[in-house]
């Protein structure tokens, strides 16, 4: 098959050492280099991630033999309309998330089971991942790819000129945040237009407070939102976190808010997941650095559970060449593709493959991996542990973003709108 010079340039990028195997690769795929065609709906469309989408796509079309056809979509609009994209005319390949959020559309027919794919990828993967990508009826319907720890960034210049230490405690943060504002700093970045950056902020209180189970089990529908433990932790948001975090963040894009820290620097510290590096200069990524939120002093301390959403691709439910698609994900299945992606200039994501090389890794990927290997307990992310329609619009973005608004409203009254939207949902499939 020919390429066009722009992409064989593109392509004399990948190592020598890979592109040896590419012979080998290509038989085991299944896929002749014959020209066979898929079409990807990607869900990036910020200017880094989208180059590794398009990093990984252009290895894995040299060393299957197929070529794919990249649609990029707004990552905000993509997923909040992807019930109507998977049952209109989707690609055969799709950008998606581990946890629930999979296995709620594979429960509804609108993902197709990947078993043969994952027979070939399994010695890449753990076993965490392989859960994390089974449906409820235990077919195989995912590829994860990469994955990333929400922690609170910040620059290193910035806490070097100002004497700053990483906060352990809550009450060092706020202790810090104090010193933050007498020097002018708003200490915690927040932009929550969207609804979904303010989710992480819940789960890590909650899972600070009450614990990982309880916090799973909320995000499952078997413990209530108009329990105490849930009243606690919007308490601490609102008292103990609300007077640090930048004003307005319902008005706020979660770039902007990453902004701030990361070029105005207007803003010390800034929670999220480590993809927010992807907004810096390629050059400014080495003076980020990060801390795991801090300890509320409770028995779950000990667990360190934190957020870290795994991502990835799957099989749509009508694909037109489902032979090229496969091959097409048993290509990013390897932890060679993986490290293409997160190589990529300016991202902050790490290879789950434990069998990537990391000697590649700047020094935030490094961190990132030590984080997420001393963590002792991980969530996915609200809205992939909980029902898609829950966590969605008229959900829990919404409600979040009505806290934010009126934080000082009636706590009470605000989870039991929760609970009883809950209740109101259908049963899931």
């Amino acid at each position: 098959m020919a390429f066009p010079e722009s992409r064989v340039n593109r392509r004399m990028s990948v190592a020598a050492t890979v592109l040896a195997t590419t012979a080998l690769a290509v038989t085991s795929m299944g896929v002749a280099a014959d020209g066979h065609q898929t079409s990807l709906g990607s869900n990036e469309s910020d200017e880094s991630p989208k180059a590794a989408v398009h990093a990984i796509v252009d290895y894995c079309e040299e060393l299957a033999g197929i070529e794919v056809a990249v649609t990029d979509n707004d990552h905000n609009t993509f997923q909040n309309q992807i019930s109507a994209y998977l049952q209109g005319t989707p690609d055969d390949v799709f950008k998606w998330f581990a946890g629930n959020r999979l296995r709620f559309f594979a429960s509804q027919g609108l993902i197709t089971p990947i078993n043969d794919v994952w027979e070939e990828i399994e010695p890449n993967m753990t076993d965490g991942l392989k859960a994390a990508s089974m449906g409820a009826d235990g077919n195989m319907y995912f590829v994860p790819v990469y994955n990333y720890p929400w922690v609170v960034m910040y620059r290193k210049s910035v806490f070097d000129e100002n004497g700053y230490t990483e906060p352990t405690t809550l009450e060092e943060f706020q202790a810090l945040g104090d010193q933050m504002i007498e020097d002018g700093l708003v200490p915690l970045a927040l932009g929550d237009q969207d609804g979904w950056p303010a989710m992480g902020t819940f789960d890590i209180i909650n899972m600070r407070q009450n614990g990982y189970d309880f916090h799973i089990g909320l995000m499952e529908g078997r413990e209530s939102w108009n329990d105490e433990r849930v009243k606690a932790v919007f308490e601490i948001w609102r008292d103990d976190l609300l007077p640090y975090t930048q004003e307005g963040a319902p008005g706020r894009t979660w770039q902007d808010a990453a902004q701030a820290m990361l070029v105005d620097k207007t803003a010390g510290m800034y929670f999220l997941g480590t993809f927010a590096a992807e907004q810096a200069a390629v050059e400014d990524i080495p003076d980020i650095g990060f801390f795991p939120f801090p300890l509320l002093g409770t028995e779950f301390d000990a667990e360190m559970g934190i957020d870290a959403p795994i991502d990835g691709f799957a099989l749509g439910p009508n694909p037109e060449n489902e032979e090229a698609a496969k091959a097409f994900l048993k290509c990013v299945g390897t932890p060679e593709a993986q490290v293409v992606y997160v190589t990529s200039p300016g991202i902050g994501s790490v290879a789950v493959s434990p069998l990537a090389d990391t000697s590649n890794y700047s020094d935030l990927q490094k961190a990132n991996a030590e984080v997420l290997s001393s963590a002792g307990s991980i969530a996915q992310f609200l809205d992939r542990d909980a029902r898609a329609d829950f966590a969605g619009p008229s959900g829990m973005q919404g409600f979040l973003i009505d806290f934010l608004s009126s934080p000082e409203q009636d706590l009470d009254g605000f989870l039991n709108g929760i609970q009883a939207y809950y209740d109101s949902l259908p049963p899931e499939a």
